[in-house]
């Protein structure tokens, strides 16, 4: 099994620092791993909020350094007077971590909505 077959999941509460330790563990794996040569991760959103375009005040989004180093997935996809059931959601993100496996990526699934990180 490689280290791609796996998922790093990160839950909590509003404003407990998910989203900063997603990118922290993300550009860890990224510079380190098995003979120093690293895995490349990405952020994978799980925060029904951090779908819509604007809903930023409040909400921990990667700033778009973070993005360069360490790829978002997930946020800022809806408008804001777009609905985002569940179902859709979970079509999304095993979409996106389906992409991840594909390209050697480990995926890091962030969010604080229990709803959307078991779906």
């Amino acid at each position: 099994m490689s280290v791609t077959d796996h998922l790093v999941v990160i839950v909590g509460p509003t404003a407990s620092g998910k989203s900063s330790l997603a990118v922290d563990i993300a550009r860890r794996m990224r510079a380190t791993g098995h003979g120093g040569a690293g895995h490349p991760a990405e952020i994978v959103n799980a925060d029904s909020m951090q779908l819509y375009r604007g809903m930023d005040i409040g909400r921990a989004k990667p700033r778009a350094a973070e993005s360069q180093v360490v790829p978002p997935h997930l946020f800022d996809v809806l408008e804001v007077t777009e609905t985002a059931p569940v179902a859709e959601f979970q079509t999304l993100a095993r979409a996106s971590i389906a992409d991840c496996f594909a390209g050697g990526v480990v995926p890091v699934l962030v969010g604080g909505s229990a709803l959307y990180v078991r779906a």
